[in-house]
């Protein structure tokens, strides 16, 4: 059986934390005042630091639980869709108004100038580039509505609140690891060492 896991270089502050609270505590503060010399605190502290997996090792199936719930949260933002670049939200907005423009204006030319009975295959064409430019307006305006949809699918409440139970469950597993690191590990340990000290 795997032993408990050791403490990752990211939980460091967590537990120079849980030992800061754990040295304020009253027994311990009351005790480290009998040291006449005043350095028994910072002794103590730096013994704790070097005794880390000792006293980690009394909260392992906490810590495990941790970072069980840690790799959840993490494995959750990795299987999110990654969202599209810059350029395609932007087409999907500035090419409908452009389009129908464009359209709009070479409908009326080309209308106009068959009116006025022009010479010429000038306003055919401008008729022809504007329906094609209205073509092009109706695609790109259902293809954004189309993204819209799928985003909001995507976006829908049940995922949200598979992401939201994730996090929670996190910061409980943080606070449960934390509270047993302090309860049966940081305090025992400072408690075993104040007491085979002796303060002259």
């Amino acid at each position: 059986m795997a032993g408990p896991p050791r403490l990752r270089p990211e939980d460091r502050a967590d537990f120079e934390d849980v030992l800061r609270r754990a040295l304020g505590t009253t027994d311990i503060r009351t005790a480290l005042l009998a040291d006449p010399t005043s350095a028994a605190a910072t002794r103590l502290r730096a013994q704790a630091l070097r005794a880390v997996d000792e006293i980690t090792a009394a909260a392992g199936d906490e810590y495990r639980e941790y970072l069980a719930a840690r790799s959840a949260v993490e494995d959750g933002r990795q299987s999110r869709p990654a969202g599209p670049g810059a350029l395609l939200p932007a087409l999907a907005a500035l090419t409908p108004p452009i389009a129908t423009a464009a359209a709009a204006v070479l409908l009326v030319l080309g209308y106009s100038l068959r009116l006025a009975d022009a010479q010429g295959p000038m306003g055919g064409s401008l008729v022809t580039a504007g329906w094609v430019f209205a073509l092009i307006a109706a695609a790109s305006t259902l293809a954004g509505l189309t993204a819209l949809l799928c985003t909001a699918l995507r976006t829908r409440p049940g995922h949200g609140d598979r992401t939201g139970a994730s996090a929670r469950n996190l910061h409980h597993a943080r606070a449960r690891w934390q509270r047993a690191l302090l309860e049966r590990g940081v305090l025992p340990y400072l408690r075993r060492q104040l007491a085979a000290t002796r303060f002259d």
